[in-house]
């Protein structure tokens, strides 16, 4: 007598994924899983424009742990915010000078984050002013993290205020086009 084979995805259930609550926990998707404990801890990267609708996000992906799974729903927390590389790629052209930098930093909550962030100068400048650029951007996050708490710092990043208060700062310097956050990471997640 022959034994039948089981198919594994019939065993499988699946999960409703939810967005943290800064983007009010709609509904991202849904995976499948044997158990609760295999869909914890997965990483899910997603569009930011998925999630909240907005045209000014089709470049923005948003980097999301599932750190619970009860029943049939999982939750998320937010770990990364990251512009698209052809994005950022775009603000790169000809004539162009451009000033990078990494601050890990740490939020008014005790959230410790990493910024990465992209300046872009109008034609060539000395490399004394890309210094300069770096030093100024670095205080500027310093004061700004130890006055916000992470949810009013992430909400800042993804609606380009922190960037643009930033680029306006930073325009005694020289001529600066563009200031973007390249990248930023919440390793232990918010």
């Amino acid at each position: 007598m022959a034994v039948g084979k089981v198919d594994k995805w019939k065993l499988k259930k699946w999960y409703n994924v939810t967005a943290p609550k800064q983007f009010k926990e709609v509904s991202i998707g849904e995976i499948p899983a044997n158990s609760d404990s295999a869909v914890s801890n997965r990483n899910l990267i997603v569009d930011l424009f998925s999630i909240t609708n907005n045209p000014a996000h089709m470049y923005t992906n948003v980097k999301l742990k599932i750190y619970e799974a009860s029943g049939e729903s999982a939750r998320t927390r937010l770990i990364c915010v990251e512009q698209l590389y052809s994005y950022i790629r775009s603000l790169t052209r000809r004539h162009k000078t451009i000033s990078e930098l990494v601050a890990p930093l740490t939020t008014k909550d005790n959230v410790k984050m990493v910024v990465k962030l992209i300046a872009v100068a109008n034609g060539r400048i000395a490399t004394s002013k890309k210094d300069g650029i770096r030093v100024e951007a670095i205080g500027m996050l310093k004061s700004y993290f130890e006055q916000n708490n992470s949810d009013q710092i992430v909400d800042s990043v993804i609606e380009k205020k922190l960037q643009g208060e930033i680029s306006s700062k930073l325009s005694h310097i020289t001529n600066i086009s563009k200031v973007e956050i390249k990248k930023l990471e919440i390793p232990l997640g918010i």
